[in-house]
């Protein structure tokens, strides 16, 4: 297959743990051809198909000079046989620009991972919403009153914005109140923008698991990111270790709940969130923990990745 990532500059991965690279790795392992872009290089024209300027790569297998990149070129998304949507969060108002792009392209013929209107529909805070039976107390607001209220009644909560990515921006506010007015108001913007507000889950302890879906199925183990000294956070990016664990009875029961629904919406990929039996967050545009998982344990989830590529492209193919 002729493979297209839309990703973050190939010079700003770091390929001992990026997931994006672990996919490239085994696609070109299997004799799939590799080919980047960014999503600025993403153009339409009437007339035209959605075209993107791109670069065929091949990885070398050496730890510092790792791909090797041929001369821009001008490509129909179309012409690929699959296009996989890895750009980082945030999901601002460019990646938002970028689905509809994506879109465009899939009329032409595109087949895109993970699909640009899914991503579009599933926010990473708000997914959550649907499925309130596997999630604890949780509040949407921009009243600052309404946060008071929750406050009361949890007494120990976590404020963080819709928009965030890595552990950015999330507050604990405790039983004191402590700060509770100024967090609010830094936030909600004094009631110009949303918040997520759930009460504390002390299970943070013993980690914030990501667990993995892959086309509809969960991955075996999930990577539990445990907050290290006096932070609450345990996202990487906020200095999080990661501990690969098989998943518990629960994050399976969640992990099959969710994804034949995900799946069905076209993500082929999602990386659900779960700390004690609670999900958090649905996490869609490009999940990671791939190369942490396999080097923990051996389980190769590129590879289960790949083979759920290869069929879903065809799938479509065949449809």
């Amino acid at each position: 297959m002729k493979l297209l990532f839309i990703a973050d500059p190939l010079q700003s991965f770091k390929i001992y743990k990026d997931t994006t690279f672990a996919m490239m790795r085994e696609a070109q392992r299997r004799g799939h051809a590799l080919t980047v872009c960014e999503p600025q290089h993403i153009t339409w024209q009437r007339g035209s198909k959605v075209t993107a300027r791109v670069q065929d790569i091949r990885l070398t297998g050496d730890a510092t000079h790792w791909y090797e990149a041929q001369p821009q070129r001008s490509a129909a998304l179309a012409d690929f046989d699959a296009v996989l949507m890895r750009k980082d969060p945030p999901f601002d108002s460019e990646y938002f620009y970028a689905t509809h792009l994506l879109e465009q392209a899939e009329r032409d013929g595109a087949r895109v991972f993970n699909k640009p209107s899914a991503l579009r529909d599933h926010p990473e805070k708000l997914a959550i919403m649907e499925f309130p039976q596997f999630i604890g107390p949780t509040l949407v607001t921009r009243d600052a009153e309404d946060i008071r209220r929750f406050h009361a009644e949890h007494q120990d909560i976590i404020l963080k914005p819709l928009d965030g990515m890595g552990g950015m921006g999330i507050f604990r506010v405790g039983p004191d109140g402590l700060n509770l007015g100024s967090i609010t108001e830094t936030l909600n913007r004094h009631g110009a923008q949303s918040v997520m507000v759930q009460k504390f889950l002390p299970e943070i302890v013993e980690g914030d698991k990501r667990v993995l879906i892959i086309g509809g199925k969960p991955v075996p183990f999930c990577l539990a990111r445990i907050p290290q000294g006096s932070e609450v956070r345990g996202n990487l990016a906020a200095g999080g270790k990661g501990v690969a664990r098989p998943l518990s009875a629960r994050d399976r029961e969640i992990g099959e709940a969710l994804g034949p629904v995900l799946q069905s919406r076209g993500l082929l990929l999602a990386g659900v969130d779960v700390i004690g039996d609670c999900v958090t967050e649905i996490n869609v545009t490009s999940p990671t923990c791939f190369q942490e998982i396999f080097d923990q344990t051996g389980c190769d989830v590129a590879y289960l990745f790949i083979d759920a590529l290869e069929a879903g492209v065809a799938g479509l193919v065949g449809g």
